[in-house]
């Protein structure tokens, strides 16, 4: 089904809703038509034509700063128009349905929706609702799936680590409850990646993990051991029910990335972490502002992904904006 909803009768992307059903040549498309705008946001003035005339709605029914801002600058980079709207605050919360307020704001002539929403499966539902001429971008829905994270995330390794044969990459947090986590393991294991691990405790981990593609680990250090790359997941408490961890203090003595846990892992080995991020609870200060942080630029590498994406969908001729400027 997800697979139908994301692609053109051609193969091209139509939607994109999840990481899951992408091929490798799919995934590696975006990351090359990324490449070619991260020179955008270096320019004086920093826009190119593709979406001109088009209208994107960024439409977050659950709170974001990253994800709603790096769309709307991606959007108006590519000189589209962009309307945002937190509608958990105004139509929803006076009773009206998900798929009426999508109606409604079709009417006015939207041509893409960037949609967050707190369920589950809530863009694959507004993705089939939608008439074929209008496109959707999952923005993030429940603990189900942010594919335009995997791939920023995915950008972001391939520009410090070129290339994704041999590499070992350890996602460590809540792995249970991280819509990010998910959408990463997919890329990575499409991209190729020999060795991803997920380090967690028990209570925090998916029942049989194994069957996402993952090496699971309960102790950081042998998680951390020999590792290129280091993804940090916050706790997100809004999530869980119960007490899934003793303390806050003690997931942080035990998880907490700290200068001597991330001693084992390789020299050259890069710290991530999609944000946002409590310092002192899963990353200590001294590794957030350090060396081998690459937090900021992969806030960074968002746009560039983001209007990757967007013209992608949207049918923009990039080869031909790209040529344009050579």
């Amino acid at each position: 089904m997800t697979e139908d909803l994301q692609f053109d009768k051609d193969g091209r992307l139509h939607h994109f809703l999840s990481i899951e059903g992408l091929k490798r040549e799919t995934i590696v498309e975006i990351l090359d038509t990324a490449e070619s705008f991260i020179s955008v946001g270096e320019r004086e003035i920093k826009k190119v034509p593709l979406l001109r005339g088009k209208t994107v709605v960024n439409l977050f029914f659950e709170s974001s700063t990253r994800t709603r801002t790096t769309f709307e600058i991606a959007a108006k980079r590519l000189s589209a128009d962009v309307i945002n709207l937190n509608p958990s605050v105004s139509s929803t919360k006076k009773g009206e349905t998900v798929l009426d307020t999508i109606d409604n704001l079709e009417a006015m002539h939207t041509d893409l929706f960037v949609v967050r929403h707190i369920n589950s499966g809530a863009a694959h539902l507004i993705a089939n609702h939608l008439p074929r001429h209008v496109r959707l971008i999952n923005a993030g829905d429940g603990r189900h799936s942010h594919p335009t994270q995997a791939m920023l995330d995915a950008f972001t390794i391939r520009r410090y680590k070129k290339d994704f044969a041999g590499l070992k990459v350890a996602i460590v947090g809540d792995i249970l409850h991280s819509r990010v986590a998910r959408s990463l393991i997919h890329a990575l294991n499409i991209l190729g990646v020999p060795e991803v691990r997920v380090v967690a405790p028990k209570t925090l981990l998916p029942t049989a993990v194994e069957q996402l593609g993952v090496h699971p680990f309960h102790n950081m250090y042998e998680g951390l051991e020999d590792v290129d790359v280091v993804v940090m997941l916050r706790l997100q408490r809004e999530r869980m029910e119960g007490a899934l961890i003793p303390s806050e203090q003690e997931y942080f003595r035990v998880y907490g990335l700290t200068e001597e846990k991330l001693s084992v892992a390789k020299d050259d080995a890069i710290v991530m972490h999609p944000g946002p991020m409590n310092r002192g609870l899963e990353i200590d200060s001294a590794v957030a502002d350090g060396p081998r942080a690459v937090i900021l630029p992969q806030v960074t590498n968002g746009i560039a992904v983001r209007m990757a994406i967007m013209a992608l969908i949207m049918g923009g001729n990039v080869q031909r904006e790209r040529k344009g400027k050579e």
